[in-house]
């Protein structure tokens, strides 16, 4: 059974401020818990490889691995820790993709500290945790499949890819950031306009910022 006195937490996200500003969270209330952060995700791959945790807090958005990429890695390796995604995109841009990638659980982090701290302790007795709000988004989903966004047909990569260019970034920048060639960007920008019916990156850009991708 986890208690305090044993809890070990991994807490991960590339932005400082926000880092601390959870782990300051996470401290005040498991003061005895042992808290541990990285700031990308290869670090967050050396630690979780490392040692064992009670649960991870795993950002969604991060340079060259980002959060869903992780989280497949870490179930790739059999890893079973339970990871609660986090992220300041809306729950309806990424919720869905985390679950089915095997996250625990997903919260925005403009959610209150006391829905953090319930996530977190369902999260630990073995149970899932969703907001009420992605609950009845996810019944709508079941039921109306023809309303879903055009890009709920892209792969995880391809929206990635997508939220990189609709940023204002190259092909070259996109490659550089996440460690693929630019062939293979160019390539994901391609089926990426194919299957949203776009023209060029302007286009791609207006349907990023009318869709709250960026």
């Amino acid at each position: 059974m986890i208690t305090q006195n044993n809890m070990r937490i991994l807490l991960v996200d590339d932005h400082t401020i926000v880092r601390k500003g959870i782990a300051q969270l996470l401290l005040e209330q498991y003061p005895q818990a042992e808290i541990k952060e990285a700031c990308s995700g290869q670090e967050a791959l050396q630690q979780i490889m490392q040692s064992a945790w009670s649960i991870i807090l795993l950002d969604v958005s991060m340079p060259g691995r980002n959060g869903i990429d992780v989280l497949k890695q870490i179930r790739s390796l059999q890893i079973n820790t339970p990871v609660l995604m986090l992220s300041m995109h809306p729950e309806e841009q990424y919720a869905i993709r985390a679950l089915k990638a095997g996250a625990s659980g997903f919260l925005n982090k403009e959610r209150t500290t006391e829905e953090l701290f319930e996530a977190i302790y369902r999260i630990l007795l073995g149970k899932k945790y969703i907001t009420a709000s992605l609950a009845e988004r996810i019944a709508e989903n079941l039921t109306d499949q023809q309303h879903l966004p055009t890009h709920a047909a892209l792969s995880d990569r391809e929206l990635q890819v997508l939220q990189l260019l609709a940023s204002g970034k190259t092909v070259s920048e996109v490659a550089e950031e996440i460690f693929l060639n630019i062939n293979t960007i160019s390539t994901y920008r391609s089926r990426i306009l194919r299957k949203l019916s776009l023209q060029n990156n302007a286009e791609l850009m207006r349907y990023a910022l009318e869709n709250g991708l960026v």
